[in-house]
């Protein structure tokens, strides 16, 4: 046990293994979105994927969180705008934007989550914007495009936008704008903030599966479903977020928001190895740009 506890220390002080981890995870809810398509309706996964990660989080320290828990009320507002937005709006309309538009669009639009988060940082915070950042983001986003285009990027001049597209903006605003104000968190343990953030995002999806229900649209999962929804409850949903958290701790919102880059190049690889679709050298070259591009900003930029 106490090696146990000395490995996870360990792993908790490296913030690119951290967000690396996170990414992986991320590209795993892609490929798990994919299966759950005929297993469970999308309000319905997304009020679910949260009361799973509570129940995951009262196994785990609940006495903890709930002694820390009220010291979160003098930041009752902070906390419900960032469960609400950053976790209910942000899927909901995640999962919105996948039943209108492409996933080519929805991989390059998400391409620019990072530098939504840069100039949030800049707008809230004054955060200087440095040369090389820009140029290894844009590294990076040449990366996204490779995956989403499969490798000819000149498919990106006929790309079309929809209405499906506008929801996936807004969606990534919302992210970006969760990302940038983590630096303002409370100070309490990440396992409480998440808990109370999956809590607001719990209560704050109820009424999107109300309308399903009464749209008549609503599917509960099927026995194939129940094992999606553990998956995503317990790793995009709970581990994922946690991890994020730490990264955001460990190098600032600006920098961790660049790791957001890797999910949809990871998310290929994992549908090659997990729904065996071809891998091709495209996605070779997509996860050279990206990490390419997290190279120049990080190191080259710290020198």
């Amino acid at each position: 046990m106490a090696g146990l506890r000395a490995a996870w220390a360990w792993f908790f002080r490296r913030p690119y293994l951290v967000l690396a981890t996170t990414a992986t995870m991320w590209a795993g809810n892609a490929v798990a979105g994919r299966l759950a398509v005929g297993e469970v309706s999308p309000m319905a996964l997304t009020c679910l994927r949260w009361l799973i990660a509570l129940a995951a989080l009262a196994a785990l320290a609940g006495p903890q969180i709930r002694a820390e828990a009220p010291t979160l009320l003098p930041h009752w507002r902070y906390v419900v705008l960032m469960g609400a937005f950053g976790y209910t709006a942000f899927n909901a309309l995640f999962y919105v934007s996948a039943h209108h538009t492409t996933a080519v669009n929805m991989a390059i639009i998400q391409g620019g989550m990072p530098a939504l988060v840069l100039l949030g940082g800049l707008a809230v915070y004054g955060t200087r914007i440095r040369a090389v950042q820009i140029v290894g983001m844009v590294v990076t986003l040449v990366g996204v495009a490779l995956v989403a285009t499969k490798g000819d990027l000149t498919t990106i001049l006929a790309v079309a936008f929809n209405i499906g597209d506008v929801w996936m903006i807004g969606a990534c605003v919302l992210y970006a704008g969760y990302t940038v104000f983590l630096r303002d968190r409370p100070s309490v343990s990440g396992l409480t903030l998440f808990a109370v953030f999956a809590a607001v995002a719990f209560v704050t999806s109820l009424p999107l599966v109300a309308y399903e229900i009464a749209a008549g649209t609503v599917q509960w999962p099927t026995p194939r479903g129940w094992l999606i929804m553990l998956f995503i409850g317990l790793f995009p949903s709970f581990l994922a977020q946690l991890f994020f958290m730490r990264g955001v701790e460990l190098i600032g919102p600006g920098r961790a928001g660049l790791f957001v880059n890797l999910v949809p190049v990871f998310g290929a690889f994992l549908a090659v190895l997990i729904l065996g679709e071809p891998f091709h050298l495209h996605h070779a070259a997509a996860l050279v740009f990206v990490l390419g591009g997290i190279f120049i900003a990080e190191r080259i930029g710290a020198r």
